[in-house]
Order: structure tokens, then sequence, then C-alpha cells
């Protein structure tokens, strides 16, 4: 196997995470060679503005797209959650490894649950998602935006006026952080997490067969077909950074997919949800999205990207 370059995001997470899956390549092939090549993406530059305002999900990974293009990098190693829907044409997605915990992690001064903070207290969290379920199951509390990297955001907690912030739990995992810091962790009748969250998604160049045979040796199929459901949804409802959409597949034990798609207004105001059980990821997708459309959830994303 010839020598590989990776390309990660700069931020220490992604660095942290992409480290972490070359280790595990290099538990199945030890002899691999592998580096990291650290690219900046627009998402990265822009860190005083939220990202829904800017353009969304693609921020962080065109830069990196380009450079498989062009041959200066081999794969790239994304948190799938940021990866738009669509793939160009001429890259794939070869591999989904073992998914972390998919769920939002709660931090709060004092461990104060959420359901015991006094009114108006304020939340911080950049994401739509998030702070429109948090107003629709507690309207008495505040959302404030809140950017920057988990240690930034933390410092944050403690120094401005926020009450409680919400994370993904993935990010705290992967950087190491013991679950004592967590007040709890946010489960899916809480809070319904974002598409992919918790996986990361392995693009490279759809001819290399050599790199996509590897990297069929750490893939996981069960997590494959979750994220397929969860982003067919996504593209069928054309989703992004400007709309409150959520989405969680699981395999039950009886071993077909369970999928809960979730469309929102930004105030909590308006919550469109569906859970549908099958055995095509794809068509689980789907169908969970002709549900919400007929109930009428497109509007509210027709109206807000109309709006950007």
């Amino acid at each position: 196997m010839r020598k590989l370059v990776v390309g990660s995001r700069r931020s220490k997470l992604a660095l942290t995470q992409s480290q972490q899956f070359i280790d595990k390549l290099k538990q199945v092939r030890p002899e691999l060679d592998i580096e990291i090549k650290e690219i900046v993406t627009k998402g990265d530059r822009i860190v005083d503005k939220q990202l829904s305002k800017v353009g969304g999900k693609g921020l962080f990974v065109k830069e990196i797209q380009n450079e498989l293009f062009e041959k200066q990098i081999d794969m790239a190693i994304h948190s799938l959650k940021d990866v738009p829907s669509v793939i160009p044409e001429g890259l794939t997605l070869g591999c989904i490894p073992d998914r972390e915990v998919p769920f939002d992690a709660y931090i709060s001064k004092n461990h104060t649950p959420l359901r015991e903070l006094p009114e108006g207290s304020i939340i911080g969290t950049s994401s739509l998602r998030r702070g429109a379920q948090i107003l629709s199951k507690y309207p008495h509390l505040e959302i404030k935006w809140i950017r920057g990297n988990i240690d930034t955001r933390l410092q944050k907690l403690e120094t401005e006026d926020y009450d409680a912030i919400i994370l993904a739990a993935a990010g705290l995992r992967r950087m190491g952080w013991s679950d004592d810091i967590v007040t709890t962790y946010l489960d899916k009748d809480v809070l319904l997490p974002a598409i992919g969250q918790g996986a990361l998604g392995i693009e490279c160049r759809s001819d290399d067969k050599e790199l996509l045979d590897l990297l069929q040796e750490v893939h996981n199929k069960d997590v494959e077909k979750c994220v397929t459901a969860e982003r067919t949804f996504l593209a069928e409802m054309d989703g992004s950074c400007q709309v409150p959409i959520g989405g969680y597949a699981t395999i039950n034990s009886q071993q077909q997919i369970e999928f809960t798609g979730l469309i929102m207004t930004p105030d909590g105001t308006e919550r469109y949800e569906h859970t549908a059980i099958g055995e095509s990821p794809t068509e689980l997708g789907k169908e969970v999205s002709r549900v919400l459309k007929e109930q009428g959830a497109y509007e509210i994303i027709r109206k807000l990207n109309e709006e950007q």
C-alpha cells in the first residue's frame, strides 16, 4: 500500500478524531504509512458569525474536497454532520466507522438540571436544531448564540452570562473529557440529534479501489444503514443549517431500521416529527420525508430558505 495522506480540518477536535481513525486503521494494518495534512476551511475562518447565516454545512468540507480532486490528499476524515447530503461526482464516502454517542450533552453551572432552570435562564448553542427543541419544551428559557471550540465554550459558560451550554457528546468524548463535566446527556426524546451526529465520514475518490478496499476493513455496515436513512431524509427535505432539522436512526432488536425525522420552526412553536421502521434506509428516509411534507413541514423549509 502506498503512503496515504489524510486531509483534516485544523481544529483540535478534527485532528484528534483523524488520529483516532488512523490508529484504528493501523490496528488492522500496522504497516501503513499515513500522514495528516491540515487544511483550514472557510468555516474555520469565520468565527464571529452564525454558520446558518453564512452558508451552512459545506463551509467545513469544500476546501478539503478540492484537495481530493487535485490529488493532494488521499482521503478526508469528516464529522459526518458537517457533510452536505450530496457528495460531488467523483468522490464517495468510502467508510463509515463505529459511531460515538450521537446525543447532545447538557452542561450547566452548578449542575442545575434543565427542567429546574429558572425563567430567563440563558442556554448557549449555535445550533438552530438545539435551540428550537429546547424552546418548544421550555419556552421560559432563552437561547443565546455561542461559537468556538469545546474549551472556548466551556470557558464562556464560566465567564459570560450563560447558565448552561449544549454540545455534541461525541466531541467531548473524543477529546477525552470525563462524564463528570456533563450535567446530563439529552436522549432523543428530549433533543433529537443532528443528521449523522457522532459518526465520521471517510471521503475519498470514487476510483481509488486500493484505498476503498482498505477502508472496508474498518467499515460499520449497521452505522452506514442508519446514517444513510438520516442523510436521505436530509436530502429529500432540502435541509440545511438554515433549518432546524434533526434525524436519528437505530437498528432495533428485529434488525430493522427505526428512523425518526424532525422539522421545526426556529422559535420552537411548530414541530413536525414522524418515526418509521423498515429494511431499506433510503426508502425509510424518503417515507419520513413524504409524511412530514404532507403534514406541512416543507413550508417551514421553503420560507427559511427564501429568507437567506
